[in-house]
């Protein structure tokens, strides 16, 4: 079976206006195989988000080769790319990029609009109360993004995520505009969505958030400096009822 993602020495070169060539990764070999939830990290400059945006076709790497799902989108054009984004990747951002005007479920139908194969009106939305009943959020189906809290919201950006039923879900620091609690809750449903086998990468600068993956990729300068399997993995259940007894001891005393 091939790799969801498999990486040969990928590259990423950007020009400036003086001439000068930066290099922004350096030839990145990795693979990431199906059912596999790995971590993304390194500091400001480290390429980390360059890469993110060369996995998620949103980006063309300046040398190298990318298979997705066994498809080599190296090569393909803009429109082709979009459509490889929108039929194999399921996006998730740190911000939500929900639309305020729509509600929940209507925020989890778009990307059924730009599938090549049509959809009825009834499967769009069997579809998407599906999805939302993964993240535990049908009963919010109806509300808008400012009915919603920030955890509600994040869950209803995972739903559209997965609504087109990609072969890799990408989430570009998802706990980044989160509390503690939430952002374990949110990590919970990565686990639950990991545990029925589909693939997440996440990117993401916070270690205890790191330790909820099986897999950690260490950039810098560009470079994939380790490769390592998480050796202490937290689960999100355990977490989440430690800080609740944490809270509750500190309301009785």
């Amino acid at each position: 079976m091939a790799a969801v993602i498999h990486l040969e020495a990928i590259q990423k070169i950007y020009r400036t206006g003086g001439g000068l060539d930066v290099h922004a990764v350096r030839g990145v070999s990795a693979e990431v195989q199906a059912g596999e939830f790995v971590a993304i990290m390194g500091s400001s400059g480290s390429g980390k988000s360059t890469l993110m945006n060369i996995v998620g076709c949103l980006d063309r790497a300046s040398g190298g080769r990318y298979l997705l799902d066994g498809l080599d989108v190296s090569g393909l054009n803009r429109d082709q790319l979009a459509d490889i984004r929108n039929e194999k990747i399921g996006f998730i951002f740190q911000g939500f990029n929900l639309l305020s005007r729509t509600s929940a479920l209507e925020n989890v139908e778009l990307p059924m609009l730009y599938l090549h194969r049509s959809l009825s009106h009834h499967e769009q939305r069997e579809r998407a109360m599906g999805a939302l009943a993964t993240v535990n959020l049908a009963e919010r189906a109806h509300h808008h993004p400012n009915q919603l809290s920030g955890g509600q919201q994040q869950r209803v950006a995972i739903a559209r995520a997965l609504v087109n039923r990609p072969a890799l879900l990408l989430a570009d620091e998802p706990t980044g505009n989160l509390d503690s609690q939430t952002s374990i809750e949110i990590m919970g449903v990565f686990q639950k969505l990991n545990d029925q086998g589909i693939t997440i990468v996440m990117v993401t600068h916070e270690l205890d958030i790191a330790r909820f993956t099986k897999r950690n990729l260490i950039m810098r300068d560009g470079l994939i400096v380790s490769d390592v399997a998480v050796a202490e993995r937290l689960n999100a259940e355990t977490e989440l009822r430690r800080l609740r007894d944490a809270h509750q001891a500190v309301q009785l005393s």
